[in-house]
């Protein structure tokens, strides 16, 4: 069977991730992509030997092309996502899927009426490292779940990004930067959350960029930086996520989930193989847990997954479901301390199916 026709829209940065990602997956071909600054994308085409680059209306009128992966920049990315649907293809989306609950919904709607799938990044949760967790937790290893803990503490990003304004301004903050990662693997992992409650502060006013080319320049910031959010999941579990701009690196672990019979400590969620560690309920320290699954995944795999689901029939795994529930739960998250309230999360979704055991990097079904 011929690999599936991807188109790439937003030529930036991330776009050399998805590019070399996608090559694992000999089902996927990266062949035309589009940006904004269409010399650029040209260039784009260029170095990778793609048959077309160029602007996002001629990228859409395309009819060979079955996927469309949107790299666009957050604010772009639900108008894109949406556009793209309009065009007959179907879409994945780099994170966050949109900047408001009611934009993801859109499309979400969008597809469904249009018959079309939709999938949303991260795709870390297919790695062997988070799916070596979510097998822990279903073979019952640490009994049933009681509660979750996350960290991700960090003293902000204009250290070292050349542009970093927008990680102050709405769309951004700690929740939406990374908060996907979390909250997904978090989902995948316990299932989906019924109601958020937490508090959340900005420390600092002001940022200095520190990192080349505007060091010195002062830039103000408009959003919440330092978080604490309490998940209550539907199934039973309580969780507490916390999630800073304003602090130093900390050496607190990524995620936790303890249970009735153990405690588990999973991988850094923004990675795909990370390994976890288990330490049984008396037991004096944690050991790791040999992984379940092929290493070796990267960015692409949502796309793929994707691709070979549209083939076959089956559910995706990083679905337009599973995104909307992320960010009506991220933000839930902002929404709870400046109401003063909690937040009842409507939207809902299934836990994404596991990957079977036994596949190599480059499959994803039997």
């Amino acid at each position: 069977m011929p690999p599936t026709n991807i188109g790439l829209i937003g030529c930036g940065n991330i776009s050399n991730a998805y590019f070399e990602g996608c090559q694992n997956y000999p089902s996927i071909k990266i062949t035309a992509c589009a940006d904004i600054n269409v010399p650029h994308a040209q260039a784009t085409a260029k170095k990778h030997g793609l048959a077309f680059g160029g602007s996002v209306d001629d990228l859409l009128a395309r009819p060979d092309l079955d996927i469309v992966v949107n790299l666009t920049i957050p604010g772009a990315h639900a108008a894109i996502n949406r556009q793209a649907l309009g065009a007959g293809k179907h879409v994945y989306c780099e994170k966050p899927f949109a900047l408001t609950a009611a934009d993801a919904a859109a499309v979400v709607a969008d597809a469904a009426a249009a018959n079309l799938r939709v999938g949303s990044a991260p795709d870390t949760f297919m790695g062997a490292g988070l799916q070596t967790a979510r097998s822990v937790i279903d073979e019952g290893l640490i009994g049933t779940p009681v509660s979750a803990f996350g960290f991700m503490l960090c003293p902000g990003h204009e250290s070292w990004h050349p542009n970093p304004d927008f990680y102050y301004k709405f769309g951004g903050g700690p929740i939406f930067d990374m908060g996907p990662y979390y909250v997904t693997a978090l989902v995948n992992l316990l299932g989906p959350v019924a109601r958020v409650s937490g508090a959340a502060q900005t420390t600092f006013a002001e940022r200095t960029i520190t990192s080349e080319p505007r060091k010195g320049e002062k830039i103000p910031v408009e959003i919440s930086t330092h978080f604490s959010t309490t998940l209550e999941f539907s199934g039973g579990p309580i969780g507490t996520l916390v999630m800073s701009f304003d602090t130093p690196h900390t050496d607190l672990p990524n995620i936790v989930i303890h249970g009735t019979k153990g405690t588990l400590n999973v991988c850094d969620p923004n990675r795909f193989d990370d390994p976890c560690f288990f330490k049984p309920a008396g037991a004096d320290k944690f050991e790791p847990v040999p992984m379940a699954h092929a290493t070796g995944r990267a960015r692409g795999t949502g796309v793929a997954d994707l691709a070979a689901a549209v083939i076959s029939g089956r559910a995706h795994r990083a679905s337009g479901q599973l995104a909307q529930h992320v960010i009506e739960v991220m933000e839930g998250a902002v929404r709870s301390p400046a109401e003063g309230r909690h937040v009842t999360i409507e939207s809902t979704c299934e836990r994404p199916k596991p990957l079977p055991a036994g596949l190599n990097q480059s499959e994803l079904d039997h």
